[in-house]
């Protein structure tokens, strides 16, 4: 079973190989690596990791952390080896088909965001929720108060807010909102169990909720 790992880093030549030959280690075989974002001093990088049955994914982390400087923020089984090129072919089927473009965004955005589920959304004057498209595991938002709108620019969202669903909270969902061509017209995205959405992945989001707005105008 794969797994995607997200780790730490400090970023100095030699540590990502030095953790790609711990997790080699423990028999893990390496599929895929983003990096999700990137300072001055550490990098943030998924990396997809197959490991033989039966063993566990807890392996991963200790072999990750005796790297010095290393940190592994988390651990999940992986969606579909996602890489950056699933965000051109997002892109591609937004233009190939224009009039089913939210529910396109919707449908890919989790493999493209390595995220649970999506659900555009808009909200009316009288805070009455409708669901325009949902993906992945998009759950219901019966009785859920629009805590995100209006939404002004993307960002991320506080998973413990009042508006959020108890069981969202118990399973640490994190999420972010970009709007799509208007304040009250939105994408939410939902990570159940985390990790946190990285400024670089709003970024992603932002970008891409824009891309189909244009096309929507279109």
């Amino acid at each position: 079973m794969s797994y995607v790992l997200r780790v730490v880093l400090p970023d100095r030549p030699g540590t990502l190989g030095a953790v790609a030959s711990a997790l080699g280690r423990v028999e893990g075989d390496i599929l895929a690596m983003d990096i999700v974002e990137r300072s001055a001093d550490q990098a943030v990088d998924d990396i997809v990791v197959d490991l033989p049955s039966g063993r566990q994914p807890d392996v991963l982390i200790t072999a990750a952390e005796t790297v010095p400087g290393v940190r592994v923020e988390s651990v999940r089984p992986d969606p579909g080896v996602a890489d950056r090129h699933h965000e051109w072919e997002l892109v591609e089927a937004l233009a190939a088909d224009p009039d089913h473009a939210l529910q396109t965004l919707a449908r890919m955005l989790p493999k493209v965001l390595r995220a649970g589920w999506s659900l555009v959304v808009r909200v009316g004057p009288d805070g009455a929720v409708e669901v325009l498209a949902g993906g992945g595991g998009a759950p219901t938002l019966d009785g859920v108060e629009p805590g995100w709108a209006p939404v002004e620019q993307a960002a991320g969202l506080d998973p413990e807010a009042a508006w959020v669903p108890e069981d969202w909270k118990t399973i640490g969902t994190e999420m972010a909102v970009a709007p799509i061509g208007s304040p009250d017209v939105a994408v939410l995205v939902g990570r159940p169990g985390g990790p946190v959405m990285r400024n670089s992945e709003v970024a992603r989001l932002a970008h891409l909720a824009g891309l189909a707005a244009a096309v929507v105008t279109r």
